[in-house]
């Protein structure tokens, strides 16, 4: 698999990227070029409600109108994805690809790495200004932020992620030390603040679900209610 779209085999389907979204020259990006074996999404619900009388594990209520007050202190938190993949640069090298010859599946190790890092995200002018001492003087050093990642998967998902946590297993290496192949596991966490991404998923979320509900009640009701 590759991180440069330029060495990417032709003869694999493109499934998967995550890409950095900001101002910087240099896009972060890796490219999926196999479904990863594995996705687990994770989502948890914190209760709580201070102990008090009658809120053992929610509020009282006896109607459907009641079931807001029950649901005080109950917080969702951001949904959250695990997800395994394999980096693989045997059939690359066997296609006498120059770059994963000489560095097999180092560049794709070396993006997941940056990915974890923080980085400059100011304009390139701005960046110029303080390195000449003629900037804001805080101005660098608060403008160092991890990266805000893109995680599109499939045809219908475009999920803004921030990645916390990468953990990689190297297994085959070239003459050279260079790794050729390599376990990969990454969690990702979605930002569900208000952006465009997110508000998109959300309209996906909420379409598909609402097809689900008619065709359930198709299946109850086949002849109306």
């Amino acid at each position: 698999m590759s991180a440069l779209p330029y060495v990417r085999s032709a003869l694999r389907v493109q499934r998967g990227t995550l890409f950095e979204y900001g101002l910087s020259k240099g896009v972060l990006m890796l490219d999926f070029e196999f479904n990863p074996s594995r996705i687990s999404r994770t989502r948890t619900v914190s209760v709580k409600t201070a102990g008090l009388a009658g809120t053992r594990g929610g509020y009282d209520f006896a109607t459907p109108m009641d079931a807001l007050r029950a649901a005080q202190g109950v917080f969702a938190e951001p949904e959250s994805f695990d997800i395994s993949i394999m980096l693989d640069a045997t059939d690359r090298m066997e296609a006498g690809d120059p770059i994963a010859s000489a560095m097999g599946i180092q560049p794709e190790i070396d993006v997941i790495r940056s990915m974890l890092e923080p980085k400059s995200m100011q304009p390139d002018g701005a960046r110029m200004l303080t390195s000449l001492g003629k900037g804001n003087e805080r101005s660098f050093p608060q403008y160092q932020a991890l990266s805000v990642l893109i995680f599109k998967w499939g045809l219908v998902h475009m999920l803004p992620v921030f990645m916390t946590r990468a953990q990689i297993e190297t297994q085959e290496f070239l003459p050279t030390l260079m790794p050729y192949r390599a376990e990969v596991s990454l969690s990702l966490q979605i930002i569900e603040s208000r952006n465009p991404f997110y508000i998109a998923e959300n309209v996906r979320q909420t379409l598909s679900a609402a097809t689900n509900i008619m065709h359930n009640t198709t299946a109850t009701f086949p002849f109306g209610m």
